[in-house]
């Protein structure tokens, strides 16, 4: 089966700013392709060019085996494309929100209709389609949202940092929805910050770093690549999280990392168990109480850290959302 993208030495300049900078990715079909990478990597700049938002400076890329640079109408017919944020019209119900973009879509009232109820049925929307989208919860919002995004059968689905701004339930929801989709033959092209979607979502995971892909794989092949295993320990109070910071420090071959919500400490180790064993008997000496110690595999956050030296939350701003704005 041909890949449903496929981008060679893809660049794109907004003066002095290289967004793309020789960007090289193949997507295949039957399945989540993941695009990760921190803000300003790169990834809106690339989802627009395959939606066919802005024409790359130089390079190739075909989506579907069509030539998105030479022939952008063909390429619209067979994408659909979900922003950051829902933008469904609150003050119509959630069919008539999908029957108006099947118009636009081309579907006489009819198909626009029965597009518009397979949707809502595919999305678990069903009992909400009489309601006014302003009564929607956020989770609710962002899948009538993937719903509009679907009413013209796309062969492939472009999700730019979908789950942006959900609570963890609704969030769990449209994952679901996404997985439903894959299900039923919908090719998938995922960015996101959160390491946790990608593992969940994607067979194949895609790093971008400074508008190039710096990896490549699916996330077990990825986790392979950090080399290391990791000791994490959860403190029962984070009193002691320097003191466990001070335990992880003569055996870790980095600098322990406390997690964001100052509750658990990790470092990598080369030697697995008996690092591990040597943790416990440290902690045991020094009387620190923990409620958890463990070995496990990297996370991809932490296998983005290995190859950037930077986390995957940064703070530096899309230089691509600017632009396009």
């Amino acid at each position: 089966m041909s890949p449903i993208i496929e981008a060679h030495d893809l660049r794109k300049h907004y003066g002095d700013v290289h967004a793309l900078d020789g960007l090289n990715l193949v997507a295949h079909s039957g399945h989540v392709t993941a695009l990760l990478g921190p803000n300003g990597a790169g990834k809106t700049t690339f989802v627009n060019a395959v939606a066919t938002l802005l024409r790359p400076t130089s390079g190739t890329l075909r989506v579907a085996g069509i030539d998105a640079l030479a022939q952008p109408k063909q390429v619209r017919r067979i994408i659909g494309l979900a922003g950051q944020y829902a933008s469904v019209e609150p003050t119509m119900t959630g069919t008539e929100n999908l029957v108006m973009v099947a118009r636009l879509f081309g579907l006489d009232a009819a198909a626009a209709k029965r597009g518009a109820a397979e949707v809502l049925e595919q999305l678990g929307l069903t009992d909400a389609g009489d309601r006014l989208v302003r009564e929607y919860s956020g989770g609710m919002r962002r899948r009538l949202d993937l719903g509009a995004s679907l009413v013209g059968r796309p062969q492939l689905l472009l999700l730019d940092e979908p789950t942006t701004g959900l609570d963890p339930r609704s969030r769990m929801e449209l994952w679901d929805a996404i997985r439903g989709l894959v299900d039923s033959g919908t090719d998938v092209l995922l960015t996101t910050q959160y390491l946790e979607e990608a593992d969940q979502l994607a067979r194949d995971v895609v790093i971008v770093d400074h508008g190039r892909v710096i990896a490549a794989g699916t996330p077990d092949e990825l986790k392979g690549q950090a080399g290391r295993d990791v000791i994490e320990i959860r403190p029962h109070t984070a009193t002691d999280l320097a003191a466990v910071q001070d335990v992880l420090r003569a055996v870790g071959v980095e600098e322990p990392r406390v997690a964001a919500d100052l509750h658990r400490v990790s470092t990598p180790v080369d030697r697995g168990a008996t690092d591990l064993a040597t943790v416990v008997r440290l902690l045991d000496e020094r009387s620190l109480a923990v409620d958890d110690v463990g070995l496990r595999r990297p996370t991809l956050d932490e296998v983005f850290l290995t190859l950037t030296g930077a986390p995957i939350d940064g703070d530096a701003a899309d230089t691509t959302s600017a632009s396009l704005a």
